[in-house]
């Protein structure tokens, strides 16, 4: 059905890399679960970069379907999140839908999430309860909730799920846009009621995962360096709560016998040192890090760059 502006209630973000395979199974199934919803709604593809025949097939799909309200297709493969930042800023619904397009999620569980939705929360996410990954994903994918719950202040088992709902409000409250891209934890924080939905998770049929080893590394540096407003202050604390602690354990040596070492090698010397070292190289790497994407901030280098963009709208939205 065609829909004005105003009345778009779900933008539904799709994210695709290398999915030429499963981009048309992955259609019929979601616009079959969107229909069935009853609401209104536009899909917004996403091409991150791919060079295999993904980019015409999704051209197909938006030529053939009038809910197809934009395709976007970027100059080269820029990651996830900034795929899904290219998304927000140029929907035009009141709120966010988002979900892969490798078939590993069921579109099919979508009312599963609408009808949390519906109660009120501010974030309605899919947990992946039986993941059909790697071993290596499961523990990166472990380290990174870890600290993504840091940064979030909510207790979210799955942050990687993209199969998430999201209050338009919030979402747009950040001004997300190729010079800021879209951190799921940072609206996470801001945000006031959340809920997790169970949700199938199925092997991958086609192809493999652009999330690779560098691409996790450098999604957990992010989430590191922004584990508050105020990260290098907690380093300093707990540098000084050390040092308050050695301080201590001479005074008390002073007034009661007391050793934890009674004999200090030369290689119990070298191995301090070498810790030592390590721990300084560590968090000198953190620091210039921070600094680092602060300079890059400044120099307004865009994150990504829009090739094409193709909307059924007279009305542009603003990145």
């Amino acid at each position: 059905m065609n829909q004005t502006n105003d009345q778009i209630e779900f933008s539904v973000i799709i994210c695709c890399y290398f999915e030429e395979k499963s981009i048309d199974e992955f259609y019929h199934s979601l616009s079959r679960a969107l229909n069935s919803l009853g609401r209104t709604y536009e899909i917004v593809f996403v091409n991150d970069g791919s060079t295999d025949k993904t980019f015409e097939k999704l051209q197909a799909i938006y030529e053939a379907d009038a809910n197809a309200g934009a395709l976007i297709n970027l100059y080269r493969n820029s990651g996830q999140l900034a795929a899904m930042t290219a998304g927000i800023a140029n929907a035009r619904g009141e709120n966010f839908i988002f979900m892969d397009s490798d078939l590993q999620l069921v579109p099919e569980e979508l009312p599963l999430l609408v009808e949390q939705f519906d109660k009120g929360y501010d974030i309605v996410s899919g947990c992946r309860v039986d993941r059909k990954d790697s071993l290596v994903r499961k523990i990166s994918s472990w380290f990174a909730n870890r600290i993504m719950r840091k940064v979030a202040g909510h207790n979210v088992m799955d942050f990687g799920c993209t199969f998430k709902i999201y209050n338009g409000t919030l979402v747009r409250a950040f001004e997300f846009g190729p010079h800021k891209i879209f951190q799921t934890a940072y609206v996470y924080s801001k945000a006031q009621k959340t809920i997790e939905v169970p949700i199938t998770h199925k092997a991958r049929k086609h192809g493999k995962s652009g999330w690779t080893f560098k691409k996790l590394f450098s999604f957990l540096m992010d989430n590191f360096v922004g584990i508050s407003q105020r990260p290098f202050q907690y380093l300093s604390m707990l540098c000084l709560m050390g040092a308050a602690i050695f301080a201590l354990r001479i005074m008390v040596a002073w007034v009661v016998p007391f050793s934890v070492l009674r004999e200090v090698t030369p290689g119990l010397i070298l191995n301090m040192i070498l810790v030592q070292l390590l721990l300084t190289m560590g968090v000198l790497s953190a620091i210039g890090e921070y600094v680092f994407r602060n300079f890059s901030s400044l120099q307004k280098y865009p994150i990504y760059i829009v090739r094409t963009l193709l909307r059924k709208s007279s009305s542009s939205p603003k990145e």
